[in-house]
């Protein structure tokens, strides 16, 4: 009798093979989803960089003070290949992503490394094309430079645009930083320390 009650208990206490394969399911599925969000993620970038790109590359005017493009202008012209560039990672980085596989070490350091490259490539380039276009509208007395777009305003509203997307191109990769820094060092082990006693207890506590 008392073994019919150990082996109910046993029964009773532990896990149903139903449960372990929910358990299971919802973390496929929890998985799954934030594997579709960073790949979702990682185009929107890609969307932004490719308008950015092709509003730059169309932005000209020839009036009667002469003509003026994009590449008359060195930081719109790295401007176009870092949007360029990150376009081309966006996609490479959201295809990769996509593939369900294990996150090896080597994985985390991979993206890790590259959204941090590649933010501050972006970053750069908005900073010195925002830094140009304000030249353009307030000119620097100091150095004798005048101001532009009184004499070419439709380029000027023009190049506003494509800075403007830069910058939640930025945004974005800023998070995607953040993403890839917690799941690089989420693979490493907190510190440990010894008290005066020469015993092992945790650096840190929850």
């Amino acid at each position: 009798m008392a073994d019919k009650r150990e082996k109910s208990g046993a029964v009773v206490s532990g896990s149903s093979p139903m449960d372990i394969s929910t358990r299971d399911g919802e973390d496929e599925n929890g998985s799954t989803v934030m594997r579709t969000a960073e790949t979702l993620l990682r185009l929107l970038p890609m969307a932004l960089c490719v308008v950015a790109l092709v509003v730059m590359l169309k932005n000209s005017q020839t009036n009667d003070f002469g003509s003026l493009s994009y590449s008359d202008l060195g930081a719109f012209r790295y401007l176009v290949h870092a949007n360029g560039i990150c376009a081309g990672y966006s996609l490479l980085s959201a295809v990769v992503a996509a593939v369900p596989r294990p996150s090896t070490m080597s994985r985390a350091w991979t993206f890790f490394l590259l959204d941090q490259v590649l933010t501050y490539i972006i970053l750069a380039a908005g900073a010195v094309s925002t830094e140009v276009l304000y030249l353009a509208y307030k000119g620097d007395e100091a150095i004798t430079w005048s101001e532009a777009c009184g004499s070419f305003g439709g380029f000027c509203r023009k190049a506003t645009a494509p800075i403007a997307i830069t910058f939640v191109v930025v945004f974005c990769y800023a998070v995607l930083s953040l993403i890839s820094s917690y799941r690089l060092f989420s693979k490493y082990d907190a510190p440990v320390g010894y008290n005066n006693k020469g015993i092992e207890i945790a650096a840190f506590h929850g």
